[in-house]
Parts: C-alpha cells; structure tokens; sequence
C-alpha cells in the first residue's frame, strides 16, 4: 500500500505541473502563471473526481452484501488519493496567492507579505482546508483501519459524491473569467446545483435508507440501531455540505432570477485582507452569493 501512496503522492502534483507547463508553453496558449495555476488546479480536482466516481461506481455496483462483500478497489483508490488532499490544500494557497495578483494588488514575494497572504488564506478559505485536514488525519484512517474490511459498499457510494466536482470546478473558472453571462455558466450551475444536491446532500439519507432495508428496520430506526461513531460522523461530514449547498443555492437564485450585485444597497466598507487590500468575497463552491456581475474566485470535494 506505501507503493500506492507513493503513486498518489507523485500523480497529483505532478499532473498539476505537467498542466501548468503546457499551458504556459504551447504556442496559441501561452497563459500567464496565474492563469496557468489557476486552470491547472481544477484541472487536477475534476480528474480526481471522475477517478474517484469511477471507483465508487465499480466498488457499488460489484458489491452483493452492503456489509460483507469487498473490492479491493476500495482501499487502495483511498491510499491513493489521500495525498491529493495534503496536495490540494497548497493548491488552493497557489490560487489564492495568484487571485490577489489578477485583481491588480501588487504583491511582492517577500516573507512578511508571503506569511500575510497565508494568514489571509486561512481566514478565507478555513471551512475548505478543515475538511481536508478532517480527510487526511480522520477519514483516512477510519476508512482503511477502523472499518477493518466491512461496508465497502458504503465507501463506494461516497466516492460517488465527487461527481458534483466538475462542474463546480468549471463554475469556479467561468466567473474567475467573467463569464456569468454565457449560457454555459447557467447550465452548468443547474447541473451543480442538482448533482450537488443528489450527491451530497442526500448521500447520507441514502446509506441510512439502504441500511435500513438491509437490516429490515424502519428508516427512523436507523439512527438508533448503528454504532454512535457512524452517526457523529455523518453529521461531521453532513454539516460542510448543507451549508456550502445554502450558498450555492443562494448564487443560483440570484443567476436565475438575473439579480446582480449593482442592484444591491451599499453595504459598508469591508476590512482590508492585509496591508489595505479589500478581500476577495467568499465563495460557494464556485458559486457565490453576489455571484452575477462579480468576479468571485472561490470546494467535495
């Protein structure tokens, strides 16, 4: 398993870099750095995810017995993918640091500015890394020892909730770009907003339903009947995703019913990030609460 690990560690920064050098290099691209960074990283995120739902899809589909049956599929895509986590978290730190730039601040790559800009990011973007942390040193561990070979159908499915990543990937990259007002971006928040909700709002009811019919008890029951660690660990995991779907759903009403941001009243003046520089706005998963008219760089995971 230390070989697949290893194979995890390389693919998803290295893929990042092979990303960035092409599209820095190819003649008829030849991005800016940031630009580069920036696509690159939900590049990387989106190829994660299909890898992970193609892997939830076979480890589901091949499983018989929710409880008993296994793939072997199961534990080596989580040792795997477990370093894109520790990978995506300095991704994020890239992207971070590149937005400042592409909204006209002059940043300088000294160490005081560098160690604001990660204070910054932390402050900005806490939710997001908290989870990756949470994956790293409390998912991963539980998935591979703890559940000592038992439920892989359950872990398959929740691979399966990686296939909203997509598309809040683009959604990321269509408003970095100012292109709220294509056709493209509605639909693909539509479809954000529908495989966001199937597969990650409702992933849990779903793995309760199922194991109340495996177990022939009423799904009220459910709760009452499975080990507490398996319901405080849903609700852990339940909670991000209900409140980064509330945000998505508030962008998502203001792109469908065309209210923008310059019909809202003022507000009052926002605290700088660091050294007077107005911070960037919080984001949804690619969708934000001020997201039409608005550059907001912004998640499943």
């Amino acid at each position: 398993m230390l070989s697949i690990l290893a194979a995890g560690s390389v693919f998803f920064p290295g893929l990042f870099l092979l990303s960035k050098h092409c599209l820095k290099s190819i003649p008829g691209l030849r991005w800016s750095e940031g630009d580069a960074v920036i696509v690159s990283a939900r590049l990387v995120s989106s190829i994660q995810a299909i890898m992970a739902s193609t892997a939830g899809y076979i480890i589901s589909s091949s499983c018989q017995d929710i409880i008993e049956d296994q793939h072997w599929l199961t534990c080596s895509y989580i040792w795997f993918a477990v370093p894109y986590f520790v990978y995506d978290i300095y991704a994020m730190f890239m992207c971070y640091w590149h937005k400042l730039q592409v909204k006209g601040h002059e940043v300088d790559n000294g160490s005081k500015s560098k160690a604001m800009a990660v204070r910054g990011y932390l402050r900005r973007e806490f939710l997001m890394i908290l989870h990756h942390v949470v994956m790293v040193t409390a998912c991963f561990p539980i998935s591979v020892f703890w559940r000592q070979g038992k439920g892989d159908y359950f872990q398959g499915v929740m691979f399966l909730a990686e296939l909203s990543t997509p598309s809040v990937c683009l959604g990321k990259i269509l408003i970095q770009y100012k292109q709220q007002h294509t056709l493209l971006h509605k639909v693909n928040g539509a479809v954000m907003l529908i495989t966001f909700f199937l597969c990650r709002v409702l992933l849990f009811p779903y793995l309760y339903y199922v194991y109340g019919r495996y177990a022939s008890i009423p799904f009220y029951r459910v709760p009452f009947e499975v080990p507490w660690q398996c319901n405080l660990g849903a609700a852990l995991l339940m909670a991000p995703q209900l409140y980064w779907f509330s945000l998505i759903c508030r962008g998502a009403l203001r792109l469908f019913t065309g209210r923008s941001s310059r019909s809202r009243k003022p507000t009052a003046p926002v605290k700088p990030d660091y050294e007077g520089h107005e911070p960037m706005t919080q984001s949804a998963n690619g969708y934000s609460t001020q997201m039409v008219g608005r550059d907001t760089p912004a998640m499943s995971h």
